[in-house]
């Protein structure tokens, strides 16, 4: 197959301190509809892969489990462990052959997610309305996301290790979505941004030359609106992110987004598969 890789750029990513991102506001960033990094102030770090273990150890979690190829065409496999299992078992983090990671949707223990984050985060992003999310995400080394869009609006900050994150603004036929029927509507038969057939998939070389891509370090937080694609890679042994995922009636004008998102939830439901619905917490 003849490829087309993509060089490393793209447009800048607008960056903002948390002060002016404050002043701004989290629904005029929403409004503005592009992505941004917001850099957090100093005295907020919020906790790594130690103080999460300690204080979040014994919960219940999911493992996505899924062949480490950037081609794999099946879907994830979950099963729920405790954290500490995940922390403690090294096949997790160094299986050359699978890639793991732990998402959790942590929405209804606020008090574990001001403590991971290090700053109180319900006031801001207002995570604890009904579709809402707040998600804890760990990975190791490798671990690739494959290009897909939100169908909720998406801040994502990073705690320990970073993540190159490749984005392209919203669109629908011009990525080849792979399967609406199948579940797979907000993903893109070009799985990979970075290494793509431009024969096969023409129309995706211009959406492209409007790309982002970025590092996203410990101590920011990513700004990713509704219906913009995207796709990730863990670069560090160990990285823990926490993101939050908003609906907004942006989604009404994207109705390809709105589209996907009701099936996709009907599919879900229907073929039992996980659809992030909230975790108990530590109780602490």
């Amino acid at each position: 197959m003849s490829t087309h890789p993509v060089e490393l750029g793209g447009l800048p990513v607008p960056r903002m301190d948390f002060d002016e991102f404050l002043a701004f506001g989290r629904e005029a960033l929403i409004r503005a509809d592009v992505p941004v990094i917001i850099n957090l102030p100093e005295e907020i770090r919020g906790l790594g892969r130690d103080g999460v273990a300690e204080r979040l150890g014994q919960m219940r979690v999911t493992l996505f489990t899924e062949p480490s190829n950037k081609q794999n065409s099946q879907r994830w496999t979950t099963k729920e462990i405790q954290l500490s299992e995940f922390f403690a078992d090294e096949r997790y983090l160094t299986d050359p052959g699978t890639w793991n990671r732990i998402v959790s949707n942590i929405r209804d223990s606020p008090a574990d997610v001001n403590a991971i984050l290090g700053f109180d985060a319900e006031e801001l992003f207002d995570y604890r309305r009904s579709l809402n999310a707040a998600n804890l995400w760990i990975s190791h080394k490798g671990v690739f996301t494959q290009s897909h869009f939100d169908e909720l609006e998406n801040f994502n900050i990073a705690l320990q290790g970073r993540k190159r994150f490749v984005l392209a603004p919203p669109g629908f036929w011009e990525y080849y979505p792979r399967s609406v029927r199948q579940g797979f509507g907000d993903k893109s038969q070009a799985f990979d941004f970075d290494n793509f057939d431009a024969a096969r998939f023409p129309r995706l070389v211009g959406k492209l030359a409007e790309r982002r891509e970025l590092i996203l370090e410990p101590g920011q937080m990513l700004y990713l609106p509704l219906g913009w694609w995207h796709q990730a890679e863990s670069l560090e042994d160990m990285n823990i992110n926490m993101n939050f995922w908003l609906k907004d009636t942006k989604i009404l004008r994207r109705p390809y987004v709105l589209g996907v998102a009701l099936y996709t939830m009907l599919f879900r439901k229907l073929k039992g598969v996980y659809n992030y619905q909230p975790a108990a917490g530590s109780a602490s």
